[in-house]
Parts: structure tokens; sequence; C-alpha cells
């Protein structure tokens, strides 16, 4: 499948070309509609460090983007949101966990920050059926080290939910990211089930010994690979044989960061298939080491 000549439209023929049900993608974003228009008045205008943005491919009305995800055969996805500051997080879990419940599709989704009451709210979005959580150690500012977490870490390790966790410098430096402050918790909780966003672009080579060291780390494939990425991040050839023996062992799954990219839906799979990796791979990626933790 090459960009330049299929659209969203050819995503579920190539799919069922390797003989899977669909996809699984474990890192999309739906928020409420204030914190969106934010979000995305952001990435339009970029900044300082972010040049002049970039446009969204998806900037459209939530129904129309649910409704891609279904055109395309998307059967899971989660409504990632996350919170930048104290106060925010348990209004965030009410808004994702509703959501999901008027979604058949999506999964329950939670975050969380360093605050009093964390423990309580994190516990309480388990017991309403969160399955995955998100939190952004850049955007959030904060060290996932905080001995307000300490408890939070090990309940998520407990009950075995991945925590998609966006820990490096991509797309602008700043926060608690770089491999140490997660390996750091990792280390108190080897068994906690994080999912490295973004292959940890553009600190691919630390994330990846994280991966391989811990039984339950993942890496996701948000952007990596497709043209966009590569023009300033590029994957480093060295590291190939690792990201085909981790995809094949169940640790590496697909992300995608839809609605707010700057391309077609479509071209991260292509960027995916056009690495040669082998269907086995493919098939390992978008459907079966989702489907094996969520």
């Amino acid at each position: 499948m090459a960009t330049e000549q299929h659209s969203d439209a050819q995503v579920p023929d190539w799919w069922r070309g390797l003989g899977l049900p669909g996809l699984i993608d474990l890192h999309v974003h739906f928020l409420p509609e204030r914190m969106e228009r934010r979000v995305w008045h952001h990435f339009r205008h970029g900044g300082p460090l972010m040049g002049n943005g970039w446009k969204i491919e998806y900037g459209w009305p939530v129904e129309e983007r649910v409704e891609r995800l279904r055109a395309m055969g998307v059967r899971k996805f989660p409504a990632l949101a996350y919170a930048h500051r104290p106060d925010m997080a348990a209004d965030l879990n009410t808004w994702t966990l509703d959501f999901a419940r008027r979604t058949p599709e999506c999964l329950p989704s939670a975050t969380f920050y360093p605050e009093p009451g964390v423990v309580a709210y994190v516990r309480r979005a388990l017991e309403d059926g969160a399955r995955i959580f998100k939190v952004h150690l850049q955007v959030g500012g904060f060290d996932p080290r905080a001995a307000e977490l300490d408890e939070v870490w090990g309940l998520l390790a407990d009950a075995g939910v991945p925590v998609v966790t966006h820990a490096s410098s991509v797309p602008v430096p700043g926060g608690h990211i770089g491999a140490e402050p997660i390996g750091g918790v990792l280390r108190r909780h080897p068994r906690l089930r994080v999912v490295i966003a973004h292959l940890g672009m553009p600190e691919y080579d630390p994330f990846f010994e994280l991966a391989a060291r811990y039984e339950r780390v993942m890496l996701d494939t948000t952007m990596a690979f497709t043209d966009f990425a590569e023009v300033g991040m590029p994957f480093p050839a060295r590291l190939r044989p690792p990201l085909v023996e981790l995809g094949l062992s169940g640790k590496v799954v697909l992300g995608t960061d839809f609605p707010t990219i700057p391309y077609p839906y479509a071209h991260q799979l292509d960027a995916l298939a056009r690495l040669g990796l082998g269907d086995d791979w493919l098939r390992a990626v978008c459907w079966d080491n989702g489907a094996a933790v969520v």
C-alpha cells in the first residue's frame, strides 16, 4: 500500500490481506471539546520550538472521526486524555469513561497526576472499568518517580493494565523525559505494563533497552517511520533487528496519534509495511500484541 496511490478507503483491504479481523490502535485521542480546541490550536500554530506547526488531517467533528475509525476497521481504540495540572485528572476520567460507554469500540481509559487523592481516583477508575491509562511526562511536567504516585504504579502493575507513557522529547524537550525517570519507576515496579509512545523517538536506543529488559514494557509505533518523522527523527538501522524481535515477541503495538496527525491514517500503515519486516510482524503489531493486553 503506497500513500501516493491509496487512501483510508483501502485500509480494510490492507488488513484483510494480512488475514486480520481489523486493527487495534492503542494511541488515539478524543478529548473534551474545550481541551481539544486548545490542543489543536497548539499543533496548528506551533511556537518557538515547533516552528509553524502542522495541518491536522482529521480536525473534524467527533462523530465523523469515530465513523472514520469504524470505516477503516479499527476495532479497538482508546480516548487517551492526559492531565497537565492538578485537579483535572478525575474530571477527565469521568469524560473518557463516559465516552467509552457511548462508543462501543472505545477502550475505557483514564489518566492521573501527582496530587492529593490520586490513589483514590485511580482506584475508582479501575473499578469503573478503565482498561488503559495515559500519562504525558513532557506536557504534564511531573516526575513519574514522585512519592504520590508510588502506590498508583503499584495498583496499575497489579491490575496489569497498559499505561501509554509519553516519556521522550518529541515534539519539544521539556519535563521529566528520557528513559531514566520512567526507568526508575520500573525498577520499583518491574511488572508494570508501560507502553512507550512513539517508540521513544528520538531517544530510541534507551527505550528499546527498557523494552528488552522488562517483561511487560512495550513500544507503540505512533508516527514512527512516517515521512514526517523520518525527516528529523529517522529510525536507526541498527535497531531493525531488535524491532523485529520485539514485535514478534509481543512488545510492539500499533499507535497513530489519530486525529492529530499531518497525514492520512493510511500512511502510518504504509510506513510499517514498507519496512519489509514480513506479514507475521505486521499481524503481531497491528492486532495480536494489542489484543493480548486489552
